[in-house]
């Protein structure tokens, strides 16, 4: 054997938390300090330019070039001061991580020497390479510019030597190449259409904004054991493996004692976190063993965003330090829980109104309800792009089992909102809306439980669900970008409000008081949707299944088929009539998701086939071959084959597996040579699919194998090993 397992699995049960510097303050005296926020804002930069760059950050005026260069050297003093060497400007483009290429902060200054140097127009903008990242034919080898350009929504953040700008990533010709190009653009969609509607309730308003609260799941491993496992190295999950003995069957792990070494991680990660301004604010062990969760205070959509990819980084890197590989795969390791990343969704006023929980009044009531219903119809009517935007050929493995939601997006209402839905279709349209126990009567009322949040209870099989102040997108895959399913919720939801808001125009105009106006509005869309996209019962029975298809929900579980409702001309049309994505951006995402999907299949199918070629069926064979000579030496002591059935059967069990792990490691590098010839994207990535599926049928045989072959013989660290390490 290369690798002594054994010794592997000692010294990682050996490993001690390693020390960490901790501040010796409160939370409260170092959040941000890593941020160019606005206190920084005040200290760094003059009134009149703080005053415009306010304006530039809360109402989207733009900044002239004397403002931009004043900022840049605000900027610039407090990067000094907090010893910066280097500047980037950091983006997302879709590769699912983030990019960033560091300049240093001088510049020679013509007497021999340098000047450190930053001004306004290496703030706003820098060209990169467009033709490198993945943007689906839009920019070619011979025509590569792209520019990164400044989001001054974002705050401007510092690690370790380099003052990081978040940026927009845009094609020469203006498409958008990156998730936070759209990400904004859904974000302005989805005020542009609901500022009418809010300003009948509240002529206030002026602006609707988007909240996110993710929620990160992950699992982690030792990193010595991890590096005795290529398939965790290059694929991020484990391609073959049988099931531990015990794994989370007790349910034992779920919110237990956080072993040492993690909890030192976690603390590590939480200080870093609070410097750079992310409000993470829980930690608790998740329900497969080594697998944990995080979450932050819930925050504006954009900046949450961000946040996310810049925890996702910071978790690499700290892991590390402490011996730990963090998996952010969907599902790395087969039978037990996956990991999801939970987008918890509500939009609120700028007048501090949340738009998805009750209000205080009747009106207030209204209001909500209005709300409500159109975010439902929005997922009704666009179903198959929502799953669209979570689908990924990671997140395949994890849909659908062990607590991860079905392929199939509906709502969880609970039964307090279904009922509340159900009385509406029933009464006069002028029958008030108030909250349950607020007032001293309740007769002719649509009552909504006081105790809202209390009164809704959880459904972990869906993957929309509302629970109680904000809807939960439970699909989102663990390693995803947020912004590519918040995106097409929020495009979905814009469209739908302005066909709701036109539809209403016609009830008020026909002399109605607003009550009646929006409620007789309302009614037939409830109608639409109760017993449609609504759905509080289990999604993971086979029966959930044949109801979907019959209610004209989206039942597709193929990866490369879900891709193509980006391009359907109802999804065409909602992108861009709200501005969100162009036709040509979308066709070039449909090219690049169809060409991720197919790259990731073929590492995988690459790695499976060497690794049962090179790894098992030598091991397997020279077990085979000691248990052979130890018939051998049986026959010729003793003249007989008695007593040698265990080994004969044994003999005979791991060939037959052999055999069929070579024919099958052989049969799946054939299709995939041919796949390889398929110069179409879609038509290539549809003939990975089925070869994904042989993937796992491989699979079977060396599983089987890990059970016969001698525990001393075995190549791998095993899951025994891998997940109980802490």
């Amino acid at each position: 054997m290369s690798i002594d397992r054994f010794e592997l699995v000692r010294t990682s049960f050996g490993k001690k938390a390693p020390a960490v510097d901790l501040p010796d303050k409160k939370a409260s005296e170092y959040f941000g300090e890593r941020l160019f926020n606005r206190a920084a804002m005040r200290k760094y930069l003059d009134p009149q330019t703080f005053s415009a760059l306010m304006e530039c950050i809360d109402k989207g005026h733009p900044l002239d070039r004397a403002t931009a260069d004043r900022v840049a050297g605000g900027m610039k003093e407090w990067a000094l001061e907090n010893h910066v060497t280097h500047v980037t400007h950091w983006f997302q483009p879709l590769t699912e991580g983030t990019a960033e290429k560091h300049d240093s902060l001088i510049a020679l200054d013509g007497r021999g020497g340098v000047i450190e140097t930053f001004d306004g127009s290496s703030l706003a903008q820098q060209e990169s390479d467009g033709s490198s990242f993945p943007n689906g034919g839009i920019r070619a080898t011979f025509e590569a510019r792209g520019y990164t350009a400044w989001d001054p929504t974002s705050p401007v953040f510092i690690q370790e030597d380099t003052l990081c700008i978040p940026t927009v990533f845009v094609a020469y010709t203006g498409e958008a190449l990156d998730y936070k190009t759209p990400l904004k653009r859904s974000i302005k969609a989805v005020s542009d259409a609901a500022v009418p509607i809010c300003r009948l309730f509240d002529p206030a308003v002026n602006n609707v904004k988007c909240f996110l609260g993710w929620e990160q799941e992950y699992f982690l491993v030792d990193e010595d054991l991890y590096a005795a496992r290529t398939d965790l190295m290059i694929t991020g999950r484990t391609l073959m493996g049988h099931m531990s003995s015990k794994s989370q069957q007790l349910a034992d792990h779920y919110f237990g004692a956080i072993p040492a070494r993690v909890a030192a991680f976690m603390r590590e990660l939480e200080v870093e976190g609070l410097r750079l301004g992310i409000p993470l604010k829980t930690r608790h062990n998740e329900v497969a063993p080594n697998q944990f969760e995080l979450a932050p205070i819930y925050g504006e959509a954009n900046l949450s965003n961000d946040q996310n990819q810049l925890v996702m980084n910071l978790m690499n890197s700290i892991a590390r330090k402490h011996g730990f590989v963090v998996l952010l795969h969907e599902k790395p390791f087969h039978g037990i829980n996956g990991s999801g990343k939970h987008c918890n969704w509500s939009l609120g006023t700028d007048t501090g109104r949340p738009l998805m929980a009750p209000g205080r009044d009747a009106m207030g009531n209204l209001l909500f309800l209005t709300f409500f219903v159109n975010v439902l119809m929005a997922v009704q009517r666009h179903n198959d792009v929502l799953k669209a935007s979570i689908a990924s050929a990671t997140n395949a493995h994890r849909l659908g089992g062990n607590e991860a939601p079905p392929a199939i997006i509906s709502a969880f209402l609970g039964r307090t909102m279904t009922s509340v839905l159900r009385k509406i279709l029933t009464v006069p349209s002028d029958t008030p809306i108030e909250i349950a126990g607020r007032k001293g009567r309740s007769v002719g009322l649509i009552e909504i439980p006081e105790i809202f949040v209390d009164n809704t209870d959880r459904n972990r099989t869906s993957p929309f669900a509302f629970t109680g102040n904000r809807f939960e997108f439970r699909a989102v895959g663990s390693s995803a970008n947020c912004a590519g399913a918040v995106t097409t919720l929020n495009a979905a939801v814009a469209e739908q409000l302005l066909d709701f808001k036109q539809a209403l125009d016609k009830e008020l105009a026909a002399g109605k008081t607003l009550q009646v106006a929006v409620m007789d509005t309302l009614k037939p869309v409830i109608a639409k949707i109760i017993d449609v996209v609504c759905f509080d019962g289990n999604g993971y029975s086979e029966e959930w299944l044949l109801e979907a298809q019959r209610r004209g929900l989206d039942v597709e579980t193929s990866v490369p088929e879900m891709f193509k409702a980006f391009t359907t001309p109802e999804s065409v049309a909602m992108f861009t009539r709200t501005g969100v994505y162009t036709e040509k951006e979308l066709g070039a995402r449909n090219e690049v998701k169809w060409d991720i999907y197919t790259k990731k299949v073929q590492i995988e199918s690459r790695v499976m086939v060497r690794m049962a070629v090179n790894h098992i069926i030598p091991a397997a064979l020279e077990y085979k071959t000691r248990l052979l000579k130890e018939v051998s030496l049986h026959q010729q002591v003793m003249g007989s084959f008695d007593g040698c059935g265990t080994e004969l059967d044994l003999i005979r069990r791991i060939g037959a597996y052999i055999e069929e792990v070579s024919d099958r490691a052989e049969a799946m590098r054939l299709a995939r040579k041919r796949a390889n010839t398929i110069e179409d994207e879609y038509a290539r990535a549809v003939a990975y699919h089925a070869i994904a599926a042989q993937i796992e049928e491989l699979r079977r045989p060396v599983d089987k194998l890990e059970e016969l072959v001698d525990n001393q013989l075995w190549p791998l660290p095993k899951y025994r090993e891998l997940l109980f390490i802490s």
